[in-house]
């Protein structure tokens, strides 16, 4: 009776972390949209940052980790063998690539300010393009910067008229489009301000998969002592 009681509670709490990854598997979703619309706001149409990355790869493993929790709320409760297994091979999965991102995202992190200054100055080309203009103000005026590196930056684009700068780059809704100092228009670039931005977005992201990944080692090992119970044929009902 005692490996008995302990299986059955093995069988619920596999349940129970089934159900944890539910709804980890939506916070990821719901997270993965919400950095896929902010990126999109802030780096419009130019290059890959806005469609695709880091917003892809976590609403990707938002929707894996969301399916598989039926393999393993099935399985627990029917006591099927074959789900479980599949339900701790795919989280075993899950988990090794999320090392994996982790991995790299740690290893390419430095690279992000340089893949920023592309985009930034790729739009700043591309400025007679309404629609990427209207962007691009609203991230100098969100961010209260201007240009890539300082508002200086606006006086090489090509197709811009030289010493000016866009009204979006003005401090305090004042007009300093044709005269523009430190005094009157941002004086710090979007590459750094956005950095930013992402860095302290970034550790709320790390802390968020740090705890999914607890709870997926714990939901493996469970799963595993619930194989064992099953094929020893235990009766756990």
């Amino acid at each position: 009776m005692g490996v008995e009681g302990g299986m059955k509670c093995v069988k619920f709490l596999v349940f129970f972390f089934n159900f944890i990854f539910w709804l980890c598997g939506i916070a990821l979703i719901a997270l993965g949209v919400y950095v896929q619309i902010e990126l999109n706001k802030t780096l419009q149409t130019t290059g890959s940052i806005s469609s695709s990355g880091a917003s892809i790869i976590i609403l990707s493993v938002g929707v894996i980790v969301f399916f598989i929790s039926f393999f393993g709320c099935c399985g627990a409760i029917k006591e099927n063998y074959c789900m479980v297994t599949t339900f701790a091979v795919l989280l075993t999965l899950i988990f090794l690539v999320e090392i994996a991102a982790a991995i790299a995202g740690y290893v390419f992190k430095d690279k992000v300010r340089t893949v920023i200054d592309t985009e930034i100055r790729a739009e700043m080309n591309q400025y007679n393009n309404s629609d990427i203009a209207k962007g691009l103000d609203d991230v100098q005026r969100t961010y209260r910067c201007c240009g890539a590196s300082n508002y200086s930056d606006w006086f090489h684009v090509k197709g811009f008229e030289p010493q000016r700068v866009p009204r979006s780059c003005c401090k305090n809704d004042t007009d300093c489009t044709r005269n523009p100092t430190d005094a009157n228009v941002y004086t710090e670039g979007c590459v750094s301000k956005i950095e930013a931005w992402m860095k302290k977005h970034f550790i709320i992201v790390a802390g968020v998969a740090l705890g999914i990944a607890f709870f997926e080692l714990l939901g493996i090992i469970f799963a595993c002592c619930l194989m064992k119970g099953i094929r020893s044929g235990y009766e756990v009902m």
